[in-house]
């Protein structure tokens, strides 16, 4: 059984007092930005089995070239977030493999993402809205080269 002042998967809960949550307090406010939650909900998606990739096929597309020219795939890529004094919302777009099961994916990468949020920065999640753009099928393996077809002789002199 989870203890009192954790999630049920016994992640720890962020201090509250009463109402208050540990980001208001009386000694002054802590704020945290948008690009610090989205990058702690697209780490945490990315966590879960199943998740292939994040972003719309427009997202993805312009990924891969900034991973062409040297440049780090963004952690937020797929993540939108709206985040206030005490709660935060979260969409996401994902990729999954082929072969799983899509509301099992969905459902972990919720909690997770919950989780990290909720222990990482102390905000309530009020929601987190996943959206399955694609997915992604293994790749077919290439066929073998016959080697006799490709050093044949010309067929004209």
């Amino acid at each position: 059984m989870a203890k009192e002042n954790s999630t049920p998967a016994g992640v720890p809960r962020a201090r509250t007092q009463g109402t208050q949550s540990s980001l208001v307090t009386d000694k002054g406010t802590t704020s945290i930005g948008e690009g610090v939650v989205a990058k702690i909900a697209g780490l945490a998606a990315r966590e879960v089995t199943g998740v292939f990739d994040m972003g719309a096929g427009t997202a993805r597309a312009f990924g891969a070239v900034r991973g062409m020219v040297g440049a780090d795939r963004s952690v937020t890529q797929g993540v939108s977030v709206e985040v206030g004094e005490r709660q935060a919302a979260v969409d996401l777009d994902l990729v999954v493999e082929y072969g799983s099961a899509i509301p099992d994916v969905a459902a972990a990468v919720r909690r997770n993402v919950i989780a990290a949020i909720e222990r990482m920065a102390g905000l309530e999640v009020t929601e987190v809205n996943v959206r399955i753009d694609d997915v992604h099928l293994p790749e077919a393996p290439k066929p073998a080269t016959d080697v006799s077809q490709t050093e044949q002789e010309p067929r004209v002199q």
